[in-house]
C-alpha cells in the first residue's frame, strides 16, 4: 500500500540541475595564476582526456584552487568532472569535482564477501543473499516511498520489518530459535519507535539539518523532516538489534542444549549474564559509531567557543545524542527481552535422549572431516 505505484520520480534533469557525470584522467597539471594575464601560482591547471560523455577521447584544460578545501588532483588521477549539458566544446561546461572509486569500492566489496563465505560457508553466503535483499528493500521501496510524499517513519518501520522477516529467517532458518530472534527484534524496535518519536518532541527537534534543506529545496515540496529524523533511528538500530537478539536466542539454545535439566529461571539467568557482557561492548561501539560519524561536525562545534550544554543542545548535535541514547536503551531492552522469551521457548523443547546432543554433533564432525574427542 505504501509503494509509490505510477508515481513519476524526477530527475536531476526534471529539478533543474542540469549536471552529468564524465569520467576522465588527468594527463598532465601545472601551476598557474588563479586568474588570467596576472601572475602567481595559487592555482593548478589540469589537462584531463575523457573517457565517455558528449567529448570522448578529447582532451580539456580545467583551473582548479590549491586552498585546503579543495581535492589535490595530480597526472594519472582517474576524476569525475561534472557536464552542465551546455555547449560541449565550451571547457567551461565542465568541472573536475571527485575522483572515481568504482574500482577499489568493487575490490573491498570482494574481500569483504570472500571473508564472510571463508567463516560462514552456506550461512556466510546466505548472509551475503541477505544483505543484498536489504539494499534492494532500501533503494527499492524505503526511498522512492519518502521521495513520493509517504510518512517517513511508516516506511521505515514497514522495510526494517519486511528487512527483518527476510533476512533473519533467510540467514538463520525457519525455527522456532529464529522466531523468537524476531519477536524479540520486533518488541525492541517499537520501544525504539516509541521513545525516539517521545524524546524528539520533547526536545522540539525538527530534522531540519544542512541534507534535508537542500532535498526540500530540490525536490521543490516539503517532506516530514521529523519523521525522516525517526526513520533513521528506526532502520539504523535494526542493525544492531539483529545482532544482539540472535546473539541472545543462540547463546540460550546452546545453553538447553548443555544442560536440559536446566529450568526457565536458570536458562534465563544465564542467559542474561551472557547479554550483560555483550551490551556493555555494543552500547559503546553504537556512540563511538555516530561519534566517528560527526566527527567533523564535532571538530567545528569545538572552535566556535561555545560551552558543552550549549554544542550538545544545538539541532545537530541534539538529534545525533537522542539517536544514539534512543538506539542504546532498545539495545540494552533488547537483552532482557528476547532472553527471556528464548529460555521460555527453550525450556518447553524436548530435551532429547542423554547424549543425543553430543552424538549428533559427533555426526556433524564427521561429515566435515574433523577430528573426533574421546
Amino acid at each position: 500500500m505504501l509503494y509509490p505505484w505510477g508515481h513519476h520520480q524526477r530527475t536531476g534533469a526534471d529539478l533543474g540541475f542540469g549536471q552529468y557525470p564524465v569520467n576522465g584522467e588527468v594527463v598532465a597539471a601545472q601551476s598557474a595564476s588563479c586568474n588570467e594575464g596576472e601572475p602567481g601560482s595559487g592555482c593548478v591547471q589540469l589537462a584531463v582526456k575523457m573517457q565517455d560523455g558528449p567529448r570522448p577521447n578529447q582532451t580539456i584544460e580545467q583551473l582548479m584552487p590549491t586552498d585546503p578545501g579543495t581535492p589535490r588532483f595530480a597526472v594519472g588521477d582517474q576524476v569525475v568532472l561534472s557536464y552542465a549539458g551546455d555547449n560541449p566544446d565550451e571547457p567551461t561546461s565542465f568541472q573536475v569535482v571527485d575522483f572515481q572509486r568504482g574500482t577499489p569500492l568493487m575490490v573491498l566489496a570482494l574481500v569483504f564477501a570472500a571473508a564472510v563465505l571463508v567463516l560462514g560457508r552456506w550461512q556466510g553466503l546466505a548472509a551475503l543473499v541477505g544483505l543484498g535483499l536489504s539494499l534492494v528493500m532500501l533503494v527499492g521501496f524505503v526511498l522512492p516511498a519518502i521521495l513520493a510524499g509517504q510518512d517517513p517513519l511508516l516506511v521505515a518501520v514497514v522495510g526494517a520489518g519486511l528487512i527483518m522477516f527476510v533476512v533473519l529467517y533467510l540467514t538463520h532458518g525457519f525455527s522456532a530459535r529464529t522466531s523468537t530472534a524476531v519477536l524479540g527484534t520486533m518488541l525492541s524496535l517499537a520501544l525504539i519507535g516509541f521513545l525516539s518519536t517521545a524524546f524528539s518532541a520533547a526536545t522540539s527537534l525538527t530534522g531540519l539539518d544542512e541534507d534535508t534543506s537542500s532535498l526540500m529545496g530540490a525536490l521543490g515540496a516539503p517532506i516530514d523532516a521529523r519523521g525522516l529524523l525517526l526513520a533513521g533511528i528506526v532502520i539504523g538500530a535494526l542493525g544492531v538489534l539483529d545482532d544482539v537478539t540472535v546473539t541472545q536466542t543462540s547463546a540460550v539454545w546452546e545453553l538447553r542444549a548443555a544442560n536440559p535439566t536446566l529450568s526457565w529461571r536458570e536458562l534465563y539467568g544465564a542467559g542474561l549474564r551472557i547479554g550483560r557482557d555483550h551490551v556493555s561492548s555494543a552500547v559503546n561501539t553504537l556512540v563511538l559509531a555516530y561519534a566517528g560519524a560527526a566527527l567533523p561536525m564535532l571538530l567545528a562545534y569545538t572552535l566556535s567557543g561555545r560551552t558543552f550544554g550549549e554544542i550538545v543542545s544545538s539541532q545537530a548535535v541534539a538529534q545525533e545524542v537522542v539517536r544514539t541514547l534512543v538506539g542504546s536503551v532498545g539495545l540494552v531492552a533488547a537483552v532482557p527481552i528476547t532472553t527471556a522469551i528464548a529460555a521460555l521457548v527453550a525450556s518447553q523443547e524436548p530435551a532429547g535422549r542423554p547424549g543425543e546432543a553430543g552424538a549428533e554433533r559427533a555426526k556433524r564432525r564427521r561429515r566435515r572431516g574433523e577430528p573426533g574427542v574421546r
